[in-house]
Formats: structure tokens, C-alpha cells, sequence
């Protein structure tokens, strides 16, 4: 039922008079966190901040791993320690013998090369699943290796 100006509902009171009804509106109650946002906005805290007016970058988010993914690129990291095993070691033998130039005594780059055909052989044991396991790293001809590192030094 209406109120005699057709507006607010109404109802008839004892006498038949009409009264207003007012409807229930649920009061604003402000959080604390909300309040501290709604302040720190009108200080202008946020603004002038790195993206600002920039889309935000919502491709990949479907991978479970995007914000790791993110992380490295944002952080600059090596991303080499989220490969399997075996790709770590070949990135490490393709570095070979450039990476050994710094070092000035042979019996270091011998025991550099020793050990990483030692952990060729270590990963060749490993049982290994998934996509990766068919992947096999050489290892490196010891005396080649130094001969191209003496060769590299001289240069």
C-alpha cells in the first residue's frame, strides 16, 4: 500500500490515519582497513606508483606457476635452478672453456672439469621421469678441454 501521495509506502494507523513507513537501509559501517585505505588515498599515497596508468599483465595466469614465473623475470634471477638436472649440466658444458678463463692454475681447471664428469656420471644414475628422461648430458674430454683452455689463456 501506498502513501497518499503515492510515494512511501504506508500503513493506516488505529485511527486510520496514515503514517510513513520507513524502510530499514542498512547502515555504512567502515572498516578499519577500509578507512585506512580511503585515507591513505586522499593523502595521495598511491599515486606516482611504478605502473601507474599502465594494463595490468593478466596473460599465463591460467599456468599454476605464473607468479613464480613473474618473480624471475621482476627479480632478474637465474631461472637455470628451475631446470631439470640434466639441462643445468649441459648449460654448464656449453659454458666451457670461456667460464675457465679467469682461472690461472691447471690443476683447478682439471679438478673443475673432473668433478663436473662426476656429476655427469652422478645424474646418468638417477632414476629418472617425465618428460625429461630421456635427456643424457656428455660428458667432457678432460685433456681437450684444457688444451682449449691453455689455448684461450694465450689468446
Amino acid at each position: 500500500m501506498t502513501g497518499p501521495d503515492g510515494g512511501e509506502p504506508a500503513s493506516t494507523g488505529p485511527e486510520g490515519h496514515f503514517r510513513r513507513v520507513r524502510r530499514w537501509r542498512p547502515q555504512r559501517h567502515e572498516s578499519r582497513v577500509e578507512k585506512m585505505i580511503r585515507e591513505a588515498t586522499e593523502r595521495g599515497e598511491f599515486d606516482n606508483l611504478p605502473g601507474m596508468g599502465k594494463p595490468l599483465n593478466l596473460s599465463g595466469l591460467d599456468d599454476p606457476d605464473w607468479w613464480a614465473k613473474q618473480k624471475i623475470r621482476d627479480e632478474d634471477l637465474d631461472s637455470a635452478a628451475l631446470l631439470p638436472p640434466t639441462l643445468q649440466l649441459r648449460k654448464e658444458r656449453d659454458t666451457f672453456p670461456e667460464s675457465l678463463r679467469g682461472i690461472a692454475d691447471e690443476g683447478v681447471v682439471r679438478t673443475i672439469l673432473t668433478d663436473f664428469n662426476t656429476r655427469v656420471k652422478q645424474d646418468r644414475l638417477r632414476p629418472s621421469v617425465g618428460p625429461a628422461s630421456h635427456l643424457v648430458c656428455r660428458t667432457v674430454d678432460v685433456e681437450e678441454m684444457i688444451d682449449r683452455w691453455r689455448l684461450l689463456r694465450h689468446s
